[in-house]
């Protein structure tokens, strides 16, 4: 037990400052001690220093009031009748391994607070000890106790959310309402137009479309417009008969056909070819087909999804894209909000990818600490959810540092002139790529670095140019 002279000790050295949660709620903490006068000087210490202090005389009264929903820290005496602050950590411990116990002593030595970290303990502090030292360990102990409970809210969350739309996942209001949407329309078998930008989930729609839809026993079938050459894509579309060009050896069934009695997605539409625009635009008001070189026409069950990166509705940047295709495709269009404007879905979504790269990799999941989801909350995201997911593999793997994440650290007073310099050297990258679409060999004009220069900053500073293209 603490003396009258550690309690005045104590409270004489009360720091000024008082410490809070980062959420500005106060935080819990239970005190244990068989001593009326010395849990009073304790409360009334940790209450000046912005604590909630719960008072409790035994370790048994405590354990009647606890469970894995604890929100903060638990501070005991060792020496105690009946259950001593040793057993206490053993039941505590039982209940939830997390739970932060900081046992206090006058009768403890070194090898006793050794074996005491050992077994799980968060801290020991022997008497007499200066008030900050208490309230020092106790912000740290509620701290790590909230990033516990954060990343568990996280991660049932994640789970809950399942692996079938990932990209779709979230709370927001604007997620609600496009998942709302998507299963109304998927029931009413009509092409659809998906605007989004790179990343942001654009097939994930489309085989949701298919899968909520009569069609879903059927095949899906993808085919990026803006990867096929311009000399090919007709064929991979239409497909050809034996002999119709000069390399055509055999009879080709094309996309379009193939997908006929299921769905086909057309990614990245905005950049057919125009003749190859012109011949969809026939296959879709007619619903029919007539592959390259052949005469006659084979009718089709068709359900067609496009998409693409611009809003094809507005001439300025429509380009050379038919309007009369757009208006055929556009008999129902739907927007997908880039990540930046959902930003409160970012941690759920962060928490889903890490925990199956982890599991990919086969290692813990690690935990994800305020730095990192303040950075998360911050970023604009030009790649949206797949960048995002990048983001997590490489925070699984160890390959982010938490100083690469500091936006914008050159704007931090307390930041060093190394710290400053690196942050700007990748945002700087980080502008190239985004200006370049991910194109390495702009970029490093751009900048003006040699080619190897450029590779190994973009590992320095965890940056992948697919979260730009």
């Amino acid at each position: 037990m603490t003396t009258s002279s550690e309690q005045q000790t104590m409270h004489d050295r009360v720091p000024a400052q008082a410490q809070t949660s980062t959420e500005g709620d106060m935080i819990d903490v239970a005190f244990v001690d068989d001593d009326i006068e010395v849990r009073k000087a304790n409360a009334q210490t940790l209450e000046l220093a912005g604590f909630n202090v719960r008072m409790f005389s035994t370790g048994a009264e405590l354990l009647s009031t606890v469970n894995d929903a604890f929100t903060g820290a638990v501070v005991s005496d060792v020496r105690m009748p009946g259950m001593d602050g040793f057993q206490l950590f053993r039941r505590l411990h039982a209940i939830d391994k997390d739970i932060p116990v900081i046992l206090i002593t006058g009768h403890g030595d070194i090898e006793m607070a050794v074996d005491a970290l050992h077994k799980g303990v968060y801290d020991f502090i022997p008497k007499p000890y200066p008030a900050d030292r208490l309230v020092q360990s106790v912000q740290r102990a509620c701290e790590k106790r909230r990033l516990v409970l954060e990343n568990r809210r996280l991660r049932i969350a994640a789970a809950q959310a399942g692996d079938d739309d990932v990209p779709l996942i979230g709370q927001t209001p604007a997620m609600e309402r496009l998942r709302q949407t998507l299963r109304q329309i998927a029931v009413a078998d009509v092409d659809v137009l998906v605007a989004g930008e790179t990343g942001s989930g654009k097939e994930v729609v489309a085989e949701l479309l298919h899968r909520w839809s009569r069609r879903r026993d059927n095949r899906f079938v993808a085919l990026n417009c803006g990867a096929l050459p311009e000399n090919v894509i007709e064929s991979e579309l239409f497909g050809h008969e034996a002999g119709a060009f000069t390399g055509a050896l055999k009879k080709r069934i094309g996309h379009i056909e193939y997908s006929s009695g299921g769905t086909l997605f057309l990614d990245e539409i905005e950049s057919m070819p125009l003749a190859a625009q012109a011949k969809l635009l026939r296959v879709l008001e007619k619903r029919e087909i007539v592959p390259i070189g052949g005469n006659e026409s084979r009718q089709l069950d068709l359900r067609v999804v496009a998409a693409a990166k611009i809003d094809l509705g507005n001439p300025a940047v429509r380009g050379d894209f038919r309007e009369d295709l757009f208006f055929r495709l556009n008999v129902v269009s739907l927007t997908i909000p880039p990540l930046r404007e959902r930003r409160d879905d970012i941690p759920l979504l962060f928490m889903h990818f890490l925990v199956k790269a982890a599991a990919r990799f086969g290692i813990d999941t690690p935990d994800v600490k305020p730095e990192l989801l303040q950075f998360l909350h911050a970023h604009d995201w030009p790649g949206n959810v797949r960048e995002l997911a990048h983001m997590a593999e490489r925070h699984a793997l160890g390959l982010l540092e938490i100083n690469a994440w500091q936006t914008p650290i050159e704007h931090d007073e307390k930041a060093t002139l190394p710290q400053q310099m690196e942050s700007y050297e990748a945002e700087l990258i980080r502008r190239a790529l985004q200006d370049n679409k991910g194109n390495a060999k702009a970029a490093i004009e751009a900048l003006g670095i040699p080619r190897k220069t450029f590779y190994d900053k973009l590992q320095r500073h965890g940056l992948v140019r697919s979260d730009f293209t």
